[in-house]
C-alpha cells in the first residue's frame, strides 16, 4: 500500500509544475475500488494538497489551484494545437496585450512567421476582437520603449526572396555600429535607424547585414546588446530563429521557471512542430549538449509529457 500511495503522491504534486501522471491516477481509481482506508492514508501523507482540519483532511486552496493550472496543461495544448495558426497567433499576441503576458511572444509571431502567415494573424487579429493587432499594440505599449519597434515588426510585410544587395547590407551593419555607440548609456531600441532595419529588411537581408556586423566590430550584434531585451529576442528571432527556439524551451524546462515560461513549453511545440523543429532540436543538442526530447520527458508528466515528445520528434 505505502508503494501505491508514494506513486499516487507523486501523480498529483505535478513535480517542476509540468503536467501530472493521469495514467498512475487513473490505475487508483480502478485499484483502491472500496478501499476508503487508501483514499484516508492517502490524504494523510499528502500535506501539500490535505491538512488535518478537525474530523477530516482538507484540501489546501492555494494547492488545488496549482494542481487546476496542472492539469489544464494537456488542454491548453490541444486546444491550441487544433487551432487555426492565425488565430492562434492572434489570441497568443491578444493575451500579451491584454493579459500581461510576456512581450516575447508578440516579437516571436511578428518575426519567425512568413510575411503572409502574419499578415493573416493581423486578419483574424481584427475579426476577433475589433482592432487591428497594430492598433492595440500601439496603445498598450505607448509608454514602453520598444513601442515603435513592436508596431514595426508586427505591421511588417518583408521580401521573401533570396536577393540581397551586398552593398547596402555593409551599409546598414555600419549603420548599426554607430548606433551601437552613439546609444552609449541611453537606449538603442529608441533609434530610428535601428528600428527601420530591423523592422523592414528581409530576414536573408538582416543575415547578411549581422554577417557584416560581425566582420566590421569583431563580435555578433547580440554581444552588444546589453540588457536590450525587445531588440536582441528580434534579432535572434530574424536570423536564428531555432537558436533562440532551443533557449526558450530551455528556459521552460529549467528549475524554478516561472509560470509564463513553464507556458513556453506547448506553445514552442505547438507553433514549431511543423516548421523547424528539427533544427530546433539540433540547436538544443548543439547547446545543452542534450536530446531535447529526452530532456522534456524527464520534466514533464503524464498526457502533457507525451503530447511534447510527439510533437517534437514525431513519429
Amino acid at each position: 500500500m505505502a508503494d501505491e500511495v508514494q506513486a499516487l503522491t507523486k501523480a498529483f504534486s505535478g513535480l517542476g509544475g509540468l503536467g501530472v501522471d493521469e495514467p498512475t491516477m487513473v490505475a487508483a481509481l480502478a485499484n483502491w475500488r472500496r478501499q476508503p482506508e487508501k483514499r484516508s492514508g492517502f490524504r494523510k501523507s499528502f500535506p501539500g494538497l490535505f491538512k488535518e482540519h478537525g474530523v477530516i483532511e482538507r484540501c489546501e486552496d492555494e494547492y488545488m489551484l496549482h494542481l487546476a493550472a496542472e492539469f489544464s496543461r494537456f488542454k491548453n495544448l490541444m486546444v491550441l494545437w487544433a487551432m487555426h495558426p492565425w488565430e492562434r497567433d492572434a489570441r497568443l499576441a491578444h493575451h500579451v496585450l491584454h493579459q500581461a503576458h510576456p512581450a516575447a511572444i508578440v516579437v516571436e509571431v511578428a518575426c519567425t512567421r512568413s510575411a503572409e502567415e502574419l499578415l493573416g494573424a493581423r486578419k483574424a487579429y481584427m475579426a476577433l476582437f475589433h482592432h487591428s493587432l497594430e492598433e492595440d499594440v500601439a496603445y498598450r505599449a505607448k509608454d514602453k520603449p520598444y513601442c515603435s519597434l513592436l508596431v514595426g515588426l508586427v505591421s511588417a510585410y518583408r521580401y521573401e526572396g533570396p536577393k540581397v544587395s551586398d552593398d547596402t547590407a555593409k551599409a546598414e551593419a555600419k549603420a548599426l555600429g554607430a548606433a551601437v555607440k552613439s546609444a552609449a548609456g541611453g537606449k538603442l531600441v529608441e533609434n530610428d535607424e535601428v528600428v527601420r532595419i530591423l523592422t523592414t529588411r528581409s530576414k536573408p537581408h538582416l543575415v547578411q547585414t549581422f554577417k557584416y556586423y560581425k566582420e566590421l566590430h569583431g563580435k555578433h550584434i547580440e554581444e552588444d546588446l546589453g540588457s536590450e531585451e525587445a531588440l536582441r529576442e528580434a534579432v535572434q528571432c530574424l536570423a536564428t530563429p531555432e537558436r533562440y527556439f532551443s533557449q526558450v524551451m530551455a528556459a521552460a524546462l529549467r528549475e524554478g521557471a516561472d509560470h509564463h515560461g513553464k507556458e513556453a513549453l506547448a506553445r514552442v511545440a505547438v507553433t514549431r512542430s511543423d516548421v523547424d523543429m528539427d533544427g530546433i532540436r539540433a540547436a538544443y543538442q548543439e547547446q545543452f549538449g542534450a536530446k531535447l526530447e529526452d530532456a522534456v520527458a524527464g520534466s514533464a508528466h503524464g498526457h502533457f509529457r507525451d503530447a511534447l515528445v510527439s510533437l517534437i520528434v514525431g513519429k
